[in-house]
């Protein structure tokens, strides 16, 4: 592991899964990982009842995580892999409140059927994030974008500032390639799964049992 994501779903993550994969740090550990492969969340079950020691027996094979489900567990993580660079990835919070409520708080929160993610997937997710980190008052925007704040400010202060580069989507490549000593790509920064796209790119994970090639979308 050598990049660890601090940083909240719905802040750029899935442009910077596609970046840090495009950049050579993949593959990269996305929730769009755990739809693809369900019998995944059994690792964070282990993760959130304080059961994972070994985080190689999660993260193994993978070169770098952002978004949830990791970004909850970036102190235990940065204890476990000590050279690993920390990515806080950020964003105006009242854009981020009406990014999340308006696309994964309501995916999250739709109807239950019988598929893979109603069955396999929704509990742990409640528990993570909605009834956890936002202590199931996600509504209550006030609240909600306290939480995001306060985790931003956290990370900001626990991470040593040679380690972290907090981030803008947006921004380019310019200063991430230079906080990972990498050289600037040719191609432009990619943009994947905004509001408009994201059910579709989570049918088309779970479905087709793999994340979408990172330039696909």
């Amino acid at each position: 592991m050598k990049i660890i994501g601090a940083g909240f779903g719905r802040t750029g993550t899935a442009s910077m899964k596609a970046a840090l994969e495009h950049l050579g740090f993949g593959p990269c550990y996305h929730m769009l990982e755990v739809i693809a492969k369900p019998e995944r969340v059994t690792d964070w079950d282990r993760a959130l009842d304080g059961e994972v020691d070994d985080w190689e027996s999660v993260l193994g094979g993978f070169e770098s995580t952002v978004d949830w489900p990791g970004c909850p567990f970036y102190r235990e993580l940065m204890d476990f892999y000590p050279d690993a660079k920390v990515l806080l990835t950020v964003r105006d919070p009242e854009k981020w409140y009406d990014s999340v409520y308006n696309t994964i708080y309501q995916f999250a929160h739709q109807a239950p059927g019988d598929d893979d993610f109603s069955t396999k997937l929704r509990p742990t997710i409640m528990r993570m994030i909605w009834n956890g980190t936002f202590d199931g008052r996600f509504e209550d925007r006030a609240h909600a974008i306290k939480v995001f704040e306060e985790h931003n400010s956290a990370v900001q202060a626990a991470v040593p500032a040679d380690r972290l580069l907090t981030y803008q989507i947006g921004e380019g490549w310019q200063r991430l390639c230079d906080f990972l000593g990498v050289p600037v790509p040719d191609e432009d920064f990619p943009h994947v799964n905004d509001s408009a796209s994201i059910r579709d790119l989570v049918e088309k994970t779970s479905r087709e049992g793999k994340v979408p090639s990172a330039f696909e979308s």
